[in-house]
């Protein structure tokens, strides 16, 4: 499952470095609505994808995907810890 979210400008247009970050619990609680929590597999770790102005524009379930799903778009993944 693949969650994007936007700002107003298209993110992917301002540069081609993103940074993926894990989320913590507290975290993904107040991001994501209780309906989309529910559906959720609790066995693969949620990760942002943010672009070099911080904004964040998508999470994706599990690391490998984040990193591919970032790839995909021909953006350039880098860890952020």
């Amino acid at each position: 499952m693949t969650i994007q979210t936007h700002s107003p400008a298209d993110p992917f247009e301002q540069g081609n470095m993103v940074y993926i970050r894990p989320l913590e619990d507290d975290e993904i609680e107040t991001i994501l609505p209780p309906n989309v929590l529910e559906e959720l597999d609790a066995s693969e770790p949620l990760f942002a994808v943010h672009n070099a102005q911080g904004d964040r524009i998508a999470i994706v379930e599990g690391r490998d995907a984040a990193f591919a799903a970032a790839r995909a778009n021909s953006l350039e993944p880098t860890s952020l810890h």
